[in-house]
């Protein structure tokens, strides 16, 4: 981390950078009468340049469409709103509709123009919204946005769905005496798997950006953070990751800024990307899995990917059991350059296989490591000079009692 960077964890997040301003009530989208948070709005008080990152399953829920119409369009975009509790996700042309007249209820109530506003949501898949609770929730929060509320924590709150707690975070660095912040602040818990996962990630800054510039700054960071983690496979309808710049702080990104900024944009990702994997359902274990000398990137990211969505390794995790047989297992279908006899397998620096040959005296101490809440294994392939890093959960009963029926 950069020295000339300051980072902080469970910050307000998205209103941290100047301008940027949010509100959140419930509107007892779950139908459970227990005033749980489930409706927000994020506002700012200048028009922003946006960039988004957005799920690749082939069935997008409504709210994605339309944050990728406004972002085609171009234009300056002032706030977005966000529910819980429902996806509007696969509900036809009435989900459409509802998506449509969610962001067009914030921009009226927010003063702002046709077609600034960006809309998302996340939750049970399949059911209509209750648009008579969710209009009149949305009119009272963008209102009490645009009269300066900086409800930075209970908007984190208001997009959770069966996440443990929020996930927020803040960076801020200095250019010429002037402050730049990046806030944010995301969800997910479940169907987390690239690309990107049953997730939203909001990103707020005060320096001022073209959309383009941030689009590719904002698709290389979430390459590397949102799009580098697993808990359990399965992809999304709905992920949603948007940047957005209002340029408050005085300071434009250009060649000074440049470089800063985009590694204040990777932490933020990055431990945002974090927080949701720690917090993935019914877990007990975090698990780095770097995969190093392999012969491409590609190769790489297949070899990653096919150990931490195993089902033998991820239960063999959950049991203390660190099985580097079920690693090699996985592997092996990965569609990668692989020669086995050469490969190298270690769990927090402890060697298990060396060259292709075990080093089976150092059981004990591998499951002292796999024991752990947090550890690391490194894999070089000995076949070039691909890497990839990938977060990785267990896989445990409760997960599977959890997640048997809605």
């Amino acid at each position: 981390m950069s020295s000339s960077i300051t980072f902080k964890t469970d910050t307000e997040g998205v209103t941290d950078s100047e301008g940027f301003f949010a509100s959140a009530d419930s509107a007892d989208i779950r139908g459970k009468g227990d005033e749980r948070l489930d409706t927000g709005v994020l506002y700012s008080i200048a028009p922003c340049a946006a960039a988004g990152v957005f799920t690749k399953n082939a069935v997008k829920a409504a709210p994605v469409l339309d944050c990728e119409r406004v972002l085609r369009a171009g234009g300056p975009v002032f706030g977005l709103v966000a529910n819980s509790g429902n996806a509007n996700a696969c509900t036809g042309n009435q989900g459409i509709s509802d998506s449509l007249s969610m962001l067009q209820t914030a921009e009226s109530a927010s003063g702002s123009p046709k077609g600034s506003f960006l809309v998302c949501s996340t939750g049970r898949i399949g059911d209509f919204l209750p648009m008579d609770k969710i209009t009149p929730t949305v009119k009272s929060v963008a209102s009490r946005a645009l009269d300066g509320e900086k409800e930075g924590t209970k908007f984190s709150e208001c997009i959770l769905t069966s996440d443990t707690r929020k996930k927020t975070c803040t960076a801020t660095f200095a250019v010429e005496g002037n402050t730049v912040t990046i806030g944010g602040a995301a969800k997910g818990a479940g169907m987390i798997q690239p690309n990107m996962a049953t997730m939203l990630a909001f990103i707020t800054t005060d320096i001022a950006a073209e959309s383009t510039v941030l689009q590719d700054l904002l698709k290389e960071s979430v390459k590397h953070s949102f799009n580098a983690i697993t808990v359990d496979g399965d992809m999304s309808t709905n992920d949603t990751v948007l940047l957005l710049a209002n340029g408050q702080s005085g300071v434009s990104l250009d060649e000074t800024s440049m470089k800063r900024f985009q590694e204040a944009l990777f932490q933020v990702c990055d431990c945002l990307a974090d927080k949701i994997v720690a917090d993935g359902e019914r877990i007990t274990k975090v698990v780095e899995i770097l995969v190093a000398g392999a012969a491409s990137d590609q190769d790489a990211e297949s070899i990653s990917r096919s150990i931490g969505n195993s089902l033998l390794v991820k239960t063999s995790w959950y049991g203390n059991d660190p099985n580097w047989g079920r690693l090699m297992e996985a592997l092996g279908y990965a569609n990668a350059q692989i020669d086995q006899y050469i490969i190298d397998i270690s769990y927090d620096g402890v060697p298990a296989l060396v060259g292709g040959d075990p080093v089976p005296e150092n059981k004990p101490k591998w499951k002292k490591v796999v024991s752990k809440p947090r550890f690391t294994i490194r894999i070089n392939m000995h076949q070039g000079d691909g890497n990839f890093r990938l977060r990785a959960s267990d896989l445990t009963e409760d997960y599977v009692d959890f997640n048997k029926s809605e």
